[in-house]
């Protein structure tokens, strides 16, 4: 696969609106495992994109030096070549001198010859930095959106998880319902209902039983009374 068919994908997947699929999707949580497996698929793609263009970049970076540097090398060289043919010709030894303008000539020809390598390899270089850096944004909001899709998962199963606690639980509310005659619960409750009126009634037979027997007390006593009072009528 190309760099840039990768970059592409890093690029798309990046600005994908996961709020958006979640809505149209059918199965969110089936989605969302997709999304991710891709997602983890393309950054490990990505990342091996990333790997081999840097070091890509690195070479020609290295490469670069290497040229710059032979340059400056090959100036030196040309230099003193140069100044040692000056020498030698105010000295006198014009063939030696010769010599050593001939050597000066063709260090400054490797200089120009490393100068040039440099100047063409820094088109590359430009290029290759920004392919790179692109990556790297892209695996950055790859990985972010990776930790989202995640999150988004982990909260979509939690919520699953609640829904279906709360209907096991309404479900069962329902099938004990205490305002039922009916159910198990309205018959205890009727029973009991009952046994509390059988148990009032029983009061209410003892208390009358017992007015009774004080009323006949009263009136014995009344009784008892008058016969006195008749007793003290004849004393008199």
């Amino acid at each position: 696969m190309t760099k840039q068919t990768i970059l592409g994908r890093v690029t798309q997947l990046a600005k994908a609106n996961i709020n958006a699929l979640l809505d149209q999707a059918e199965d969110p949580q089936k989605l969302l495992d997709q999304l991710i497996r891709d997602y983890i698929n393309n950054i490990s793609e990505a990342e091996q994109a990333v790997a081999g263009t840097i070091g890509n970049l690195r070479l020609l970076e290295q490469d670069y030096r290497e040229d710059v540097e032979a340059a400056r090398e090959w100036g030196v060289k040309a230099l003193a070549a140069s100044k040692k043919a000056d020498e030698l010709r105010s000295a006198g030894q014009g063939h030696e001198a010769d010599t050593f303008d001939n050597l000066a000539k063709v260090a400054l020809e490797r200089q120009l010859q490393s100068e040039k390598e440099a100047k063409t390899a820094e088109p590359a270089i430009a290029t290759q930095t920004e392919v790179v850096d692109k990556l790297k944004t892209g695996l950055d909001r790859m990985r972010f959106k990776l930790t989202q899709l995640q999150s988004k998962l982990d909260e979509l199963v939690t919520r699953a998880k609640t829904a279906e606690a709360q209907n096991r639980m309404m479900d069962a509310v329902k099938s004990i319902n205490v305002l039922d005659p009916t159910s198990d619960i309205g018959r205890f409750e009727d029973k009991v209902r009952r046994e509390e009126a059988r148990a009032m009634g029983k009061q209410e037979l003892a208390a009358s039983s017992l007015d009774a027997q004080f009323e006949r007390l009263d009136s014995v006593g009344d009784s008892a009374e008058v016969e006195a009072r008749l007793a003290a009528l004849k004393a008199a």
